[in-house]
């Protein structure tokens, strides 16, 4: 018959373990060239395939290569629904396409439902954004700030703009907590974290390049920052912002992605842990409870076991209130036990 001990509050531990790893399949750190899309994912002849609203980017060619697996995704969101189809055509409908969808989404998303609140980049408020929002087996818990890298190509690769959140910059302090999807920080001109100058404002009369959410797994850019002229720091993106029309804008980003030949980006992981100690005192689990130990009449098989008994402490079982077992720990070796011995076995649950 099996023995149980419980275990009293102060013996057990609760700990929380950061830990970080590259965000991008296969351990790897920068995502360079290989942002691959699919054909048969990023469909825009209808106004409601989901082509219109995101293009999934794959580490590898999705169509010839079977172990691709999606990265992240780029949506592009407009105010007026421009730059996408119309849903439908007639009075009342005009605007209502796939790009007005995306923009509330994540306005809804950013602002906890408040609808009549836009993106704002230091000061400027922009008809349009751009998503990139990562998958969310590749962040884990969060995105990590201090190492996020994203460089950009322009138009003719006349200008490469090198983008990163303001983590280090700022302290870590973020700009602000958004009730829909926690911190929020600065997409800044700069690298590892560290904006370049002193402010948030590079591109002329368009505001700054975008915010940062480690939270909730993307970054929101200023479509107006992208579009700008190099002369104004920004790319010359070229968007597209025609009405009813499907301009193809997530392929402009891809491109720009490729052509810049880094994204860098680490996950964080938060790994629960409970501490059991199990303490065994000497006067306790000196006697197996192995049936065949003893006879029918209740006698030990074997003298040895009479007078000094010695086991040995092989594994530990974790027990709910009604006796049930819920899990098992293994000795990296048998534990020697008898009346002269005790022992604290301590006992890692991660979760």
């Amino acid at each position: 018959m099996a023995t149980f001990t419980t275990f009293t509050p102060g013996d057990t531990v609760d700990s929380i373990d950061r830990v970080f790893t590259s965000a991008w399949s296969g351990n790897v750190n920068d995502l360079t060239t290989s942002h691959f899309s699919s054909s048969t994912q990023y469909v825009t002849t209808s106004p409601t395939s989901s082509g219109a609203f995101y293009m999934d980017i794959f580490n590898k060619n999705p169509h010839t290569d079977d172990t691709a697996e999606a990265q992240y995704a780029i949506a592009y969101g407009h105010i007026k629904g421009s730059g996408s189809r119309d849903f439908s055509t007639g009075a009342g409908a005009t605007g209502f396409s796939a790009a007005k969808s995306v923009y509330n989404q994540y306005r809804n998303l950013v602002f906890g439902g408040d609808e009549t609140q836009n993106f704002s980049f230091n000061g400027h408020t922009p008809d349009d954004i751009y998503i990139i929002n990562v998958n969310r087996a590749r962040y884990k818990n969060a995105l990590r700030m201090g190492n996020l890298n994203l460089t950009l190509s322009g138009s003719g690769a006349t200008r490469l703009l090198s983008l990163t959140d303001d983590s280090v910059t700022t302290s870590g302090s973020a700009n602000a907590i958004r009730p829909g999807v926690g911190r929020e920080f600065n997409l800044v001109s700069g690298s590892d974290g560290v904006r370049q100058g002193n402010n948030n404002t590079y591109v002329t009369d368009s505001g700054s390049y975008g915010f940062v959410y480690p939270d909730a797994g993307f970054l929101i850019l200023n479509g107006d920052a992208l579009n700008a002229s190099a002369n104004d720091f920004g790319i010359n993106l070229g968007i597209g912002r025609s009405p009813n029309t499907s301009d193809e804008n997530p392929v402009k980003l891809q491109n720009a992605l490729i052509g810049g030949g880094n994204f860098q980006l680490d996950a964080q992981e938060d790994i629960s842990s409970k501490f059991y100690f199990a303490r065994v005192k000497n006067q306790e689990f000196n006697y197996t409870t192995n049936d065949s130990f003893a006879l029918d009449d209740g006698t030990l098989r074997h003298d040895s076991m009479i007078d000094n008994p010695e086991t040995y402490i092989t594994t530990v079982g974790l027990y709910n209130d009604n006796q049930d077992l819920l899990a098992v720990a293994k000795l990296s070796q048998p534990l020697p036990k008898d009346f002269t011995k005790e022992a604290l076995i301590k006992v890692k649950l991660d979760y």
